[in-house]
């Protein structure tokens, strides 16, 4: 037999055992748990269930794959998982042809815009893990929870450390505030998810009105602080430069992202009616989605104005403790997390993830 001959002969052999490996796969893949149909509110422990939205939530007590298979699922938290998990490619992806197109690494200069990509990741990846995964079980859902707080802390501050090093102006920078800004900006990052993750542990539905305090109050606080610089530059400049439209957008959209945020509307106004598409959480992650959007924009077109300058206006050593400090935060919020975590562990010492 000639040499073409076997060689025809063997791959029809391989095609052969492929195709009847086929059936084992098949096998193996309808043998996996799928996700249930979901059910209402009162089918579930009251813990997951949100106020004004009737249906659409996933059972507790399946199996993880189930939940992660519920990514294509039609449920209550499909938008909240979606509007989020889309973000992290388009913001990588920008950030990667931004860097890719600008020469980034140079030098200490990049360093906090990196940073704050990285914290844009952060926060919208730990965000779609929490609502994809939460209703696992009691634990999972603080847990995830607790870590989704983790990435609000860790983006504030790369909020703060790109506005600080490239969208301020010398005499912001010379106040009283700009003088206590990167400390004020990491306590108050860290304050942010302390007091979430203890507003979480400590309350149960229904939640007391003030419960909503320990969220507001110092994630405000938080914004009002990393969002000076920009502000400053809004109020006392002509609106000519590139970047200053955008960050004027990114501010409408976030006051937007925290009024869906704080009130429970449509779904208030439409109890059952907007449980699967169009309750205030969907809306607040797409106000927050065009927020970040907008503010990677203005912070890409700052940099590319004042990258020549930064080095020497703020000095490499002043860079690169800014990055340390964005790391011990990160330490400490997720420190803290763990913390919260331990004393769900204690409360509820029969429960498993």
């Amino acid at each position: 037999m000639s040499s073409g001959a076997l060689g025809r002969l063997s791959t029809l052999t391989l095609s052969i055992k492929q195709l009847a490996g086929l059936p084992r796969l098949s096998y193996s893949l309808s043998s996996l748990p799928s996700p249930q149909d979901t059910v209402a509110a009162s089918d579930v422990p009251v813990l997951f269930r949100e106020p004004y939205i009737l249906s659409g939530y996933r059972p507790a007590g399946q199996p993880w794959c189930c939940y992660i298979l519920s990514l294509f699922q039609r449920h209550n938290e499909s938008l909240n998982v979606w509007t989020h998990l889309l973000a992290v490619p388009v913001v990588l992806l920008r950030f990667w042809f931004f860097a890719a197109s600008n020469d980034l690494g140079q030098d200490a200069s990049s360093l906090p815009l990196c940073l704050y990509a990285l914290s844009a990741l952060t926060y919208l990846s730990f965000s779609a893990a929490a609502h994809l995964l939460q209703s696992r079980s009691v634990l999972a859902h603080y847990s995830l929870f607790f870590l989704d707080y983790v990435g609000v802390a860790v983006y504030q501050y790369g909020c703060a450390l790109a506005h600080y090093f490239f969208c301020s102006k010398a005499a912001w920078r010379q106040s009283f505030v700009g003088e206590l800004f990167l400390p004020g900006a990491a306590l108050l990052g860290w304050l942010s998810c302390a007091s979430c993750c203890f507003a979480k542990l400590r309350y149960q539905r229904p939640y007391p009105p003030h419960r909503k305090l320990f969220q507001i109050v110092p994630t405000s606080l938080a914004y009002l602080l990393d969002i000076s610089p920009v502000a400053h530059r809004l109020a006392t400049e002509p609106w000519n430069e590139p970047g200053l439209v955008l960050h004027a957008l990114q501010v409408l959209f976030f006051m937007q992202a925290a009024f869906f945020f704080s009130c429970p509307v449509p779904e208030r106004f439409f109890p059952g009616r907007c449980d699967i598409v169009g309750h205030g959480h969907q809306i607040f992650h797409l106000f927050l989605v065009m927020c970040t959007m907008c503010q990677m924009e203005a912070v890409c077109k700052d940099f590319l104005m004042q990258r020549h300058s930064v080095l020497e206006v703020h000095g490499e050593w002043a860079i690169l403790l800014a990055g340390g400090s964005f790391f011990a935060l990160v330490l400490c919020s997720i420190l803290t997390a763990a913390l919260m975590r331990r004393s769900v562990q204690r409360q509820n010492k029969n429960l498993s993830i």
